[in-house]
């Protein structure tokens, strides 16, 4: 027997991805969302070319606790190292944790929502109990739970896949703590899509559950992934945030939210420094909105009942 999935001629192909991109950049939410991703994905890809090396306490330049000025565009912190300087390298930090912890809490969350749909049963009984719990426990209480128990277990001394063990256990955890929403979604979908015509004439063609999830369902729920996954890095920019106020990141690698913390340790709310708090926090912001602005974008271009009819 032939293919169960219609395969459409290329042009119509191509045609299609021109209308999708054509409704998306035309989003004005889309439209801001991208400039500011784009802008701080180069300033994290080339931080040295930016500002030179990452700058310590051993060769700060500034006073303490400085105005901006022509020298130090955004001040200095409390051992005289240039802010800009620190919030450029530390928007690779942030960034970096924020996207793979969302790699694997998507991973998680479709492969639960995914089988959780297409067996149904005493799968999706369990599956779905599981993914309660997730859903109404907060991710960043879990994290904050986690997160101090494994790192006294690991302990913070060496690297692991190039990371400090303090942020790789903060990646790991964010990532495993917050795939819950994206399963409820994959699970819906996957629930209506397994009922199509084509998924009936995979199973008499003798396609396995696995063939006929990778192949025929998965690419159908790719929309709302990428839609969602928008989403969960915007919550994951923030978990990592604060844990890394709370001390549970790493200063000899610092995200913004070390930052953060670092300046409230300093004492920078009292001493006027607001350039110390504001530089970092208002980074954490902006690409958060970013994130939420393109993922809302792509759920209305995918999804035409959210469209405003005019």
């Amino acid at each position: 027997m032939g293919k169960s999935i219609v395969q459409y001629p290329l042009p119509e192909r191509a045609r299609a991805i021109k209308s999708f991109l054509r409704k998306f950049a035309g989003h004005g939410g889309a439209q801001v969302g991208l400039v500011c991703l784009v802008f701080f994905l180069v300033v994290a890809a080339v931080p040295t070319i930016l500002v030179g090396p990452l700058q310590t306490a051993i060769n700060a330049t500034g006073d303490f606790l400085a105005p901006p000025s022509r020298g130090h565009l955004l001040g200095t912190d409390e051992v005289g190292r240039d802010v800009l300087n620190l919030v450029v390298h530390g928007a690779r930090i942030s960034l970096t944790i924020a996207l793979l912890a969302t790699v694997i809490s998507l991973v998680v969350g479709t492969t639960v929502g995914i089988t959780s749909g297409y067996f149904g049963g005493w799968v999706d009984v369990w599956l779905m109990r599981v993914t309660d719990f997730f859903f109404v426990m907060p991710s960043f209480v879990l994290a904050l739970v986690i997160t101090p128990v494994i790192l006294e277990v690991m302990g913070r001394g060496g690297n692991i896949l190039g990371f400090r063990p303090s942020l790789f256990v903060i990646i790991v955890v964010i990532g495993m703590t917050s795939w819950a929403f994206v399963a409820r979604v994959v699970r819906s979908q996957t629930l209506s899509l397994k009922e199509r015509t084509y998924v009936d004439r995979a199973r008499v063609a003798g396609s396995s559950n696995l063939s006929i999830m990778v192949r025929h369902i998965l690419p159908n729920l790719v929309p709302q992934i990428a839609a969602n996954g928008a989403l969960v890095v915007a919550g994951a920019i923030y978990v990592e945030t604060s844990l890394s106020f709370l001390g549970l990141g790493d200063p000899l690698q610092p995200s913004w939210g070390t930052l953060l913390s670092q300046a409230q340790r300093a004492g920078a709310a009292s001493a006027g420094a607001w350039w110390y708090l504001g530089a970092p926090g208002v980074c954490v912001l902006t690409v958060s909105l970013s994130f939420v602005l393109i993922g809302n974008a792509l759920d209305d271009t995918f999804n035409p009942r959210r469209r405003v009819i005019p």
